[in-house]
């Protein structure tokens, strides 16, 4: 595997941190956030089509070289945590940490359809599972989170 995919597929190399590695994975995704202008959405939709794509063709490899949708490939929580964040004005730092945590939770959990996605082949399973879970995230933060709360 060469440097470029292992450094996105491994989301900058928090797949290989031996523990948690797909919260660390999201901090990681959460601080290419705070980029500034990151968080518009001409940057930021292009940047999650760009990495789900690439994802899926990551994840392919990923599992070849480690098994079964592994740990050391992260690109999923890179891409769903993004999801999570879109539309959030980056102002609303107490949104973005709320959103942080429904996103783990819903990443752990796995709420229905977003376990049935994870048993889909290869790089498919591996992305369509953290997507569904961004847009479950996505919804939550900005229908009820940022509308009623903060």
């Amino acid at each position: 595997m060469n440097i470029v995919n292992k450094t996105f597929g491994s989301g900058f190399f928090t797949g290989y941190i031996p523990f948690a590695s797909g919260t660390f994975g999201s901090l990681a995704a959460l601080a290419i956030y705070f980029i500034p202008g990151f968080e518009k959405p001409a940057v930021l939709i292009p940047a999650i089509l760009l990495f789900s794509v690439y994802g899926i063709y990551l994840g392919n490899i990923f599992e070849k070289a480690y098994g079964k949708d592994p740990a050391e490939c992260t690109i999923d929580e890179v891409a769903g945590m993004w999801i999570s964040l879109l539309f959030v004005p980056k102002t609303n730092l107490p949104a973005i940490i709320v959103a942080f945590f429904i996103w783990r939770i819903i990443d752990i959990v796995k709420p229905f359809p977003v376990k049935q996605a994870e048993q889909l082949p290869g790089g498919w399973g591996i992305m369509l599972d953290d997507i569904l879970g961004g847009i479950y995230t996505c919804l939550i933060i900005n229908f009820v989170v940022v509308r009623y709360i903060f």
